[in-house]
């Protein structure tokens, strides 16, 4: 019989899909690289709610848990971040960081597949990285989730910090770009209380249970990073901006 904790994955799963399909299609239509890797973070988001599901509703064995463990708690949140950086920082910087993290992330898939377990994996909850890895899976995913919560943190901090100093804007162009920069600021900020609650699981488990708490927070932080998504570069330019788009083309 299904379980809530299963239903709870499932449509953190669903979820992830259908927002992963989005941001592909904006990536598609405009080949903007921020949201690339939006959609290769939602892509991995969507494996691990997968994981956490069929483990739900069939029982936790070893492949399953090094799924969940490599999407869901090393290279997530670090491909999350790197649209923070492509959004930032000059695109050179963004770029290094691509390959950085490409090269990184083959290291950590291969040191998860193959890394020894201590211990049998209990089928009937959530098991323990702490209990079943060696040292270098966790130092990984400490790494990796909690370096690139900083930078998607910072990012949405800085943003924000860099629009409350600038002067105000005087010409239409400026106005134009004082509104681009509010909406860059207000959704990396929704993306970092999307970060924020995905790292609440911990905290949630004490009175939810460990595997009730995942789902949960997966299902409440994707949809909240898609939010910002969706704020932070939204499908269209404003009007404004397109209508002076067209006036300097027309000159």
């Amino acid at each position: 019989m299904p379980t809530l904790d299963a239903a709870l994955a499932a449509a953190a799963t669903i979820v992830a899909v259908a927002f992963g399909a989005a941001t592909l299609e904006r990536w598609l239509l405009r080949r903007r690289p921020h949201e690339l890797a939006w959609t290769i973070s939602l892509g991995m988001f969507a494996a691990a709610s997968f994981a956490l599901w069929l483990s739900e509703a069939v029982g936790w064995s070893a492949g399953s848990f090094r799924v969940f463990f490599l999407f869901g708690a090393v290279l997530n949140v670090p491909w999350l971040a790197l649209g923070t950086v492509y959004l930032l920082a000059p695109r050179r910087v963004a770029d290094t960081t691509l390959w950085v993290l490409a090269v990184t992330s083959g290291f950590a898939a291969g040191v998860i597949l193959v890394a020894p377990m201590h211990g049998a994996v209990p089928r009937d909850e959530l098991p323990q990285g702490s209990e079943l890895f060696g040292p270098l899976p966790r130092v990984l995913a400490a790494v990796g989730s909690g370096l690139g919560a900083v930078v998607v943190i910072g990012g949405a901090l800085w943003s924000a910090w860099r629009l409350f100093a600038a002067r105000r804007p005087t010409t239409g162009r400026e106005r134009a770009g004082a509104r681009a920069g509010r909406r860059l600021a207000a959704g990396n900020l929704v993306i970092a209380a999307g970060t924020i609650i995905l790292s609440l699981s911990g905290t949630v488990a004490g009175r939810l249970g460990k595997d009730r708490a995942f789902a949960l927070t997966l299902v409440l932080g994707i949809t909240v990073l898609f939010a910002g998504f969706l704020i932070a570069t939204p499908a269209r330019p404003p009007a404004a901006a397109r209508l002076l788009r067209s006036a300097q083309d027309a000159a």
